[in-house]
């Protein structure tokens, strides 16, 4: 009965202070990302998605412990998976993860007002996967960003989890990490369903926990035997997940 009543009284709350707040944050930094990029680069645009998010998450409110910081080289560029649970996956992931990272995209959001030019400004990857020629120009691009300790991030199930068991993972993550030669970074994340579930507006405070694991080598994979490197990775990332 007490859950219940505070989730009701978190409802005003949630729409009239929280909700507003979101736009703000969003719209404020990412100008000054984008305008920050021209002066000082791309990775700007990290400082302010570590902003962005803590911000959000301390708004909401929400807890985040860490697990397994000691398993990132600073130097050293990773493809990122983590599994996928809520859209607080991305909170916890830029304001947590302490690694400065990109996202890859599919090409058709290039054409969205906005938001396309922002995130090119901003190095995120732009793929198009129906043309090869292209594809491969876009991954020779990719291999200049991702270096240095700048790496890439995927949500392997492709969407969210509505149960918070892992769903099959897709290649893509995989065979990026093949192309650019760097080593998996897989991440578990916990109990962000609770704080917000999937494909609903049923947002609540609450704790979180975020588990890096130690890196994965693609030595030895191929494309021949790439769905052997999925499954491993997947089975780490699957050791994190609370029952």
């Amino acid at each position: 009965m007490a859950w219940k009543l505070l989730r009701i009284l978190y409802q005003p709350y949630k729409y009239l202070i929280f909700i507003p707040l979101l736009g703000v944050f969003t719209f404020i930094l990412g100008i000054m990302a984008v305008f920050l990029s021209f002066a000082f680069g791309e990775k700007v645009g990290s400082i302010c998605g570590v902003i962005w998010a803590r911000m959000l998450a301390w708004s909401t409110p929400i807890g985040l412990s860490v697990i397994g910081k000691e398993n990132i080289n600073k130097s050293q560029s990773y493809v990122v998976v983590s599994n996928h649970q809520s859209q607080y996956d991305i909170l916890a992931l830029y304001g947590w993860l302490g690694v400065d990272f990109k996202w890859v995209m599919k090409m058709e959001l290039r054409k969205v007002p906005v938001l396309g030019f922002t995130c090119e400004k901003l190095g995120h990857i732009y793929i198009d996967r129906s043309n090869t020629q292209a594809a491969l120009k876009s991954i020779n691009n990719a291999k200049q960003k991702i270096n240095g300790g700048t790496s890439v991030l995927f949500f392997p199930e492709g969407s969210r989890s509505r149960d918070g068991k892992l769903t099959k993972f897709k290649k893509g993550a995989f065979k990026m990490a093949l192309d650019l030669d760097v080593p998996i970074l897989p991440v578990t994340i916990n109990r962000t369903k609770d704080i917000l579930p999937s494909d609903t507006m049923d947002l609540f405070p609450g704790k979180a926990s975020m588990t890096i694991h130690p890196p994965v080598s693609i030595d030895g994979y191929s494309e021949s035997n790439v769905s052997e490197l999925v499954e491993k990775v997947k089975t780490v990332i699957a050791s994190g997940i609370e029952s």
